[in-house]
């Protein structure tokens, strides 16, 4: 399991071989590794239900935590795509945003997110972001990443003085130390500026509207000040290591069935939560065989045994008819000669051989005086 989530289901199968000497096909490899996948999977809904039903307490979390979220994206079959700190832990899944937001309690309540006294959540601004974070941990203190924030500069720049071009380098230079340093007033004073003298740039009203409703969120001297973290590199990091690294190899198409499997096992394997994990994915495995099993049992005892087949039926034989015969004459019995023994003719070369000769001669007998 732990060599198809870290490797090609191919090269696991080769690595399987080398160290155990054990051969297995690559479909039987891909078949084991997607269903202790899917067992995880199953195990971590199980518990988010549970948390749903129960709403326990959550554990004790860290004083300061580090949250963001981001969406990655997964070759899948016929071409669509779907969607270092101290103990860093993932959760991913392929699924719509409402429902991402609620399975990811699962991860959330097991680090105690709600308990932190200071969490910074860096995201790149999306509208689902926000919805997840207003979901989780409402009180977080939400960062846009600056990155983000300064890509959106350098395209306003770049739209009016050309890209790479000195004018634009000059000027992105200066606006991002502006940002960083500062804060955002004076950067959105500056593009409302541009707005009114360059009304036709579709580009730099687009960018313009995106920073301003984002305002809130730019506050990165403050940020700095308290210790928080201004970019996302984290999280975009997370992505390539536990998504792209494994599901987005050369050649690489996934079924939608098996992308969920996969990013589980590989959220425990990057977390270093493997040992943990297992006994979990254990028991989901061995309860669906002994379902299984149980089901083919019980389908056996209600099966209705299949009605016998009837011969067809004949019609009732008619009685014998007796045959005319001719009379038997009343002769009287014969006796048959008997045969006789086969003794080769008298001309036969058998009887001219020594020892054919002798076995047809008079035996001799010799006494002993």
């Amino acid at each position: 399991m732990r060599f198809g989530a870290w490797l090609p289901f191919e090269k696991a199968r080769a690595e399987l071989a080398f160290v155990l000497r054990v051969e297995v096909s690559e479909a039987t490899t891909r078949r084991y590794v997607e269903g202790a996948g899917a067992a995880y999977v199953a195990h971590q809904t199980a518990e988010v239900e549970r948390l749903e039903r129960e709403t326990p307490p959550a554990e004790a979390g860290a004083q300061k935590m580090f949250f963001s979220v981001d969406g990655a994206m997964v070759p899948v079959v016929g071409g669509e795509w779907v969607v270092h700190s101290r103990a860093l832990s993932y959760f991913s899944r392929n699924a719509e945003a409402n429902d991402f937001r609620r399975l990811a309690v699962v991860e959330s309540h097991r680090r105690g997110v709600e308990k932190a006294a200071v969490i910074a959540a860096v995201t790149d601004g999306a509208e689902w972001e926000q919805g997840l974070i207003d979901f989780h941990c409402p009180k977080a203190t939400r960062i846009l990443d600056f990155y983000h924030a300064a890509e959106r500069v350098s395209q306003v720049g770049q739209s009016l003085w050309g890209q790479a071009t000195d004018p634009t380098q000059t000027w992105l230079a200066e606006q991002l130390h502006r940002l960083k340093h500062t804060g955002p007033e004076a950067l959105l004073g500056e593009l409302k500026h541009l707005d009114q003298a360059h009304p036709h740039v579709e580009i730099l009203e687009k960018n313009l509207a995106y920073l301003e409703k984002r305002e809130e969120h730019m506050q990165y001297p403050l940020y700095r000040q308290q210790g928080l973290p201004i970019g996302s590199g984290a999280m975009e990091s997370g992505n390539k290591v536990v998504v792209e690294a494994r599901l987005k190899g050369a050649g690489m198409h996934w079924a939608l069935p098996q992308i969920n499997p996969m990013l589980t096992l590989r959220n425990i394997l990057c977390s270093d939560r493997w040992e943990e994990a297992w006994p979990q994915i254990s028991a989901v495995l061995r309860q669906q065989e002994t379902t299984h099993r149980h089901a083919l049992h019980a389908k056996r005892r209600t099966a209705v045994p299949p009605e016998p087949v009837q011969a067809p039926s004949r019609p009732p034989a008619s009685p014998p008819q007796p045959v005319a015969s001719d009379p038997v004459p009343n002769t009287a019995p014969t006796s048959e000669p008997k045969p006789k023994p086969a003794c080769p003719a008298p001309n036969h070369p058998w009887r001219h051989s020594p020892i054919g000769k002798a076995r047809f001669e008079p035996s001799i007998h010799f006494s002993k005086n």
